[in-house]
Order: C-alpha cells, then structure tokens, then sequence
C-alpha cells in the first residue's frame, strides 16, 4: 500500500499465491531491501506457525524476531481473564520455557535461544505498534539471553 516492494514466500507449492521458500533467494530479496513475508508453515506436521518464524528467522540471521499477538505483551497469567495479571518487560529464553508462559511454544523459544534471536512480543492491534517495534522503541515484551551486549531493546 505504500509502495515497499515486498515478496510472499512459502514451503507448501502455491505458486498462484507465493514464491516458493528457498533461503538464498530469501536473503537475496533481502539485501535488495525488500520486505519477505513468510507464511503457512514449514508443510511439515508438528511445526507451529512460532516454530516457522524462529527457524526462518534462523535460516536469515534475523536480528529480531517479532510476535504480534493480541495483548500488549507476555504476562504472568492470561490478561483477559485475569485483570491482576502482571506483565513482564522483559524475560531470558530459559524463564519463557520454565514459566511455562506459553507465548510460543518451546521449541520456538529454543530455535531463538540457541540462535541469540531476541523476541519482541507485542499487541499488532494497537496503531502504530508494528512500527514502533521495527523501529526499535521499547514495546511489548523483550525475551532474550540474559548476557546480551550492545542491544537498544
């Protein structure tokens, strides 16, 4: 809509719809400073679509990967159903996965973790919250490794 020149790729054959997902023409698109939008899974069963994201964002060497979501970021307890819950700024890979807070499931948390991917975890129905994440203003919640250096999140 705004005149960024954007590509759609995917592991399932829609070629209608997608390019199929290949990971050197993936970066590729990338270094010509388009924007890459990966959908619908690995095709593969048991992969959730968190799982994709963290293993795409590994294929790329991502510097962050982002999880919209519907609430403001992670928290103690389900917000819309408990309004006492409390929501974290920020989090280590291994407390997401021991607190069981299942924002994303395990093996995503851990495809980030073993690839110092931090994850911002922010409501994608707020306006302007998807550029206010890009840009790298403090949103949402910030999982990471406890040791990260030199990062503006």
């Amino acid at each position: 809509k705004v005149g960024v020149p954007t590509r759609v790729m995917t592991a399932i054959e829609m070629r209608q719809l997608a390019e199929p997902f290949i990971r050197r023409r993936a970066v590729r698109h990338l270094e010509k400073g388009r924007i890459v939008v990966f959908v619908a899974g690995t095709g593969n069963p048991y992969f959730t679509t968190d799982t994709t994201a963290a293993l795409r964002a590994s294929e790329i060497h991502a510097d962050v990967l982002l999880k919209a979501t519907k609430v403001d970021g992670i928290y103690d307890a389900d917000p819309n159903k408990n309004p006492k819950a409390v929501m974290f700024k920020r989090l280590t890979y291994l407390d997401a996965i021991r607190k069981k807070l299942r924002v994303m499931d395990t093996t995503a948390f851990s495809l980030c973790m073993d690839n110092n991917i931090p994850i911002i975890v922010f409501n994608m129905f707020k306006k302007g919250n998807l550029k206010a994440a890009v840009t790298g203003e403090k949103i949402g919640t910030v999982v990471c490794a406890s040791n990260v250096k030199g990062m503006k999140l």
